[in-house]
C-alpha cells in the first residue's frame, strides 16, 4: 500500500483530495480559489494571465526525493510518520489523472453554489477550471508519464504550470510537451546550505539541480527559479543565489516568503514566516546583483517578481 492508514488520514484530514485507482496523486482547495470566488481577489498569478477560480491546485505524485524543511506536505521524517514515499505504487494513466482531478475540483467548486458572496458567472466559470497548477506537493518529475500528462492537458485546452526541485534533469530534457510556465525551485545558494534546507535523499542532488539549472535556457515556454525566503535560514549568499540564477538565464526568479503552515511547522518556527517587506528588501538585493528587473509584489502573498523581460508573458 502506498499510503498507509496513518498518511492517507493526515492528508485528509488537511483537505487533500486523493486522485486515482492507486491514490498518488491529490487536488487541494487554493486559499485563492475562496478568495477569487467571495472577495474577487486573485493570487499573483495573475502576473501571468491565471485566473484563480479557474485554476486547479494539484499534483500527479505526492512523493518527493527531498524532505525540505519549509514545505507544508507531509514528510517521511516528521514526528510520528511512517511512510515510504519513495517506493512508488502502481501508477494511474493521465487521462485517469485529469478526469480525477477535475470531478475533485468541481465537488470543491459546489460547496460555493449557495454562498451568498459568490458571483453566479464566477461560480459557473469556477465548475469549468482552465489552468492546472502542477505544484501542490510532492515531485511531479516523479511521475513516469509527466510527458503525456502536459500533452493531454494542453490538448484538452488547459494551460499547465509545472514546479519542480529540479532533481531529474533527464526527464526535463526528454520532454516533448512544455508546460505553460515551468518553475525550478532554488531554495540554497550553495551545496552546504542546500543539505540542510531540502534535506535530499540523493547523495548528488546538488549536481543534479546545477544540471537542470544549465537546460532551461533550451526550453521555448517560459521558465522561473522560485525562491523560498526563510528567514534565519537561507536568507545569505546572495553571489551564490546569482550564480544559479546566471547560470539558469530563466525569464524570471520569484522570490517568496517561507509561510508557516502545514506540517512545516513540526520544523521551522513563526519567526522564520519573513515579513513582506524583508522579502521586497531582500528581491532588491538580488536584483542589483542580476541585473533584473523588480516588476511586480504582492503583499498578500509575499511574493516579488524579478523579471529580465519588460513585463510578464501571460500564457492564459
Amino acid at each position: 500500500m502506498y499510503l498507509s492508514p496513518q498518511v492517507k488520514s493526515l492528508l485528509v484530514k488537511q483537505r487533500y483530495h486523493l486522485v486515482g485507482r492507486h491514490e498518488h496523486a491529490a487536488v487541494k482547495k487554493c486559499h485563492w480559489l475562496h478568495k477569487a470566488l467571495t472577495e474577487d481577489k486573485l493570487c499573483y498569478k495573475s502576473w501571468y494571465g491565471i485566473q484563480s477560480h479557474r485554476c486547479v491546485q494539484f499534483t500527479p505524485m505526492l512523493s518527493c526525493p527531498n524532505a525540505c524543511l519549509h514545505c507544508w506536505r507531509i514528510e517521511r521524517s516528521d514526528p510520528g510518520v511512517s511512510w515510504d514515499e519513495l517506493r512508488l505504487p502502481p501508477i494511474d494513466k493521465p487521462e485517469t489523472l485529469i478526469e480525477g482531478a477535475l470531478k475533485e475540483q468541481r465537488r470543491i467548486v459546489s460547496g460555493y453554489k449557495s454562498n451568498p458572496k459568490v458571483d453566479r458567472k464566477r461560480f459557473e466559470e469556477a465548475l469549468h477550471p482552465r489552468h492546472f497548477a502542477i505544484s501542490l506537493a510532492g515531485e511531479p518529475t516523479l511521475y513516469p508519464y509527466i510527458d503525456d500528462l502536459l500533452g493531454l492537458l494542453r490538448s484538452k485546452g488547459f494551460t499547465s504550470f509545472l514546479v519542480t526541485n529540479g532533481l531529474y534533469p533527464e526527464v526535463l530534457s526528454s520532454l516533448s510537451n512544455e508546460p505553460s510556465q515551468l518553475y525550478v525551485s532554488i531554495n540554497a545558494p550553495n551545496e552546504t546550505l542546500y543539505r540542510k534546507v531540502c534535506r535530499p535523499s540523493m547523495s548528488d542532488a546538488w549536481q543534479r539541480l546545477n544540471e537542470t539549472l544549465s537546460l532551461l535556457s533550451t526550453f521555448k515556454c517560459p521558465t522561473a527559479l522560485r525562491l523560498t525566503l526563510i528567514k534565519g535560514v537561507n536568507d545569505v549568499d546572495i553571489e551564490g543565489y546569482a550564480s544559479l540564477i546566471e547560470k539558469a538565464n530563466s525569464h524570471y526568479v520569484e522570490v517568496k516568503a517561507y509561510m508557516y503552515l502545514g506540517f512545516s511547522r513540526y520544523r521551522l518556527k513563526l519567526g522564520n514566516m519573513p515579513r513582506h517587506s524583508e522579502v521586497v528588501r531582500f528581491a532588491h538585493l538580488l536584483s542589483q546583483h542580476i541585473g533584473y528587473e523588480v516588476l511586480e509584489d504582492s503583499l498578500h502573498s509575499r511574493v516579488v517578481l524579478l523579471s529580465r523581460l519588460p513585463k510578464p508573458i501571460e500564457v492564459a
